[in-house]
């Protein structure tokens, strides 16, 4: 059996945002709770939505503490500004950790018995269909608007909390490209990479099925087709666009079949040391390929063709590492860091790593068994 949890309605297309305003009206909505970060504050970038509020005459209020690994202590003051205002509907405006913040502040305000924000952990057993949300995406990677994944940090425990909710996914999600546009070239390479993650994992994983498969080949050619012309040039609507496209539909499979170890690994790098998402999938993506190759070899060559390499006269190993390849060339073009002690992680915290990552809830979805041993074996080939 198989299940697909998707939202209820979804714009593409510059000044798309334009449409907010019908859709609340439509809903009786005239109150206004938008989360959003101080950077796209400062920026302009949440006063394109907000701009869209005030000329349909919709009361705002704006929440922006939110840290780029959200936190419980996050969450917890997004849900008392929410309750001081008492909204008819929340809009967040940003990346994953905006999203995800939202997200989490959304599912509580419908099932207060999880106020801890701890136990919405894993597949928690919520009642209610979370408070009504919109997701503006101001990145091309995380898909937190059409997921039923959020991911928020344990400060205390310095572990992340994965939350798989068919209740959290917003009920309207908005790509915009004139709000894609103004990320830097360094976010614009990090999350477009985490896009190709999530398809890369989710078209190999176990639970994999013909729709998904079909949502994920396409996902990795939109975004090898896009994501350095992105990164090279902002302005470049069409390439934006693609890259809206590909992390939209990387998104609608991995919610609903899973992920692997490439995110089990990457989750305690952001847990632990505070380091971007989109940056550790992007640098452990071909180290982990290369590990899961024995398992995943007849789709490693869909992978290349996928990226664009003429695999003809290739034999099934060939093609495998002509994607590993493929993968590891492109990350390099846009300059991720292609070693963990670029970014300051040391030999001596990888045996925590590997234990966190062991446990993490996207291990069950790689498609080879693992071990500890295994996971740190990783680690130490990406140190």
């Amino acid at each position: 059996m198989a299940r697909m949890v998707l939202n209820e309605t979804s714009y593409f297309g510059a000044g798309c945002r334009s449409e907010l305003a019908g859709e609340l009206a439509r809903r009786g909505m005239k109150k206004a709770f938008v989360v959003s970060d101080k950077d796209l504050v400062k920026f302009g970038v949440a006063k394109k939505v907000t701009d869209v509020l005030d000329g349909a005459g919709v009361a705002y209020a704006l929440f922006d503490d939110v840290k780029a690994n959200p936190t419980i202590a996050n969450v917890q003051a997004g849900l008392a500004a929410f309750r001081a205002f008492a909204p008819d509907v929340i809009i967040a405006v940003g990346g994953g950790s905006v999203i995800d913040t939202a997200k989490a502040v959304a599912v509580i305000a419908a099932n207060p018995e999880f106020a801890d924000v701890k136990s919405l952990e894993g597949t928690a057993d919520t009642k209610n269909r979370c408070f009504p949300l919109v997701a503006f995406a101001t990145t091309s990677g995380t898909a937190a608007e059409v997921t039923i994944n959020y991911v928020i940090t344990d400060e205390e425990a310095g572990r992340k909390l994965v939350c798989v909710d068919p209740n959290d996914i917003p009920m309207i999600a908005f790509n915009d490209a004139e709000m894609l546009a103004s990320m830097p070239k360094g976010l614009t390479a990090a999350t477009g990479m985490d896009a190709l993650t999530h398809a890369i994992e989710a078209y190999i994983t176990p639970g994999a099925t013909p729709i998904s498969d079909m949502m994920t080949w396409n996902s990795i050619k939109f975004i090898a087709d896009n994501l350095e012309k992105a990164v090279k040039d902002g302005s470049d609507a069409a390439a934006r666009e693609g890259m809206a496209y590909g992390s939209y539909v990387a998104g609608m499979a991995f919610s609903n079949v899973g992920l692997g170890i490439v995110h089990s690994m990457a989750h305690p790098l952001g847990a632990r040391y505070d380091i971007a998402h989109g940056v550790a999938n992007a640098l452990l993506l071909p180290f982990v390929m290369e590990y899961n190759k024995p398992a995943a070899r007849e789709k490693f060559g869909d992978i290349a063709r996928a990226m664009g390499v003429d695999v003809k006269g290739m034999s099934e190993e060939e093609a495998a590492d002509a994607a590993i390849e493929a993968v590891r060339r492109l990350s390099k073009a846009i300059g991720i860091p292609q070693r963990l002690s670029e970014i300051g992680i040391k030999e001596g915290q990888l045996g925590q790593l590997a234990e966190d990552a062991f446990i993490d809830p996207c291990t069950g979805g790689n498609p080879r068994k693992t071990s500890v041993a295994e996971i740190l074996e990783i680690y130490k080939k990406a140190l």
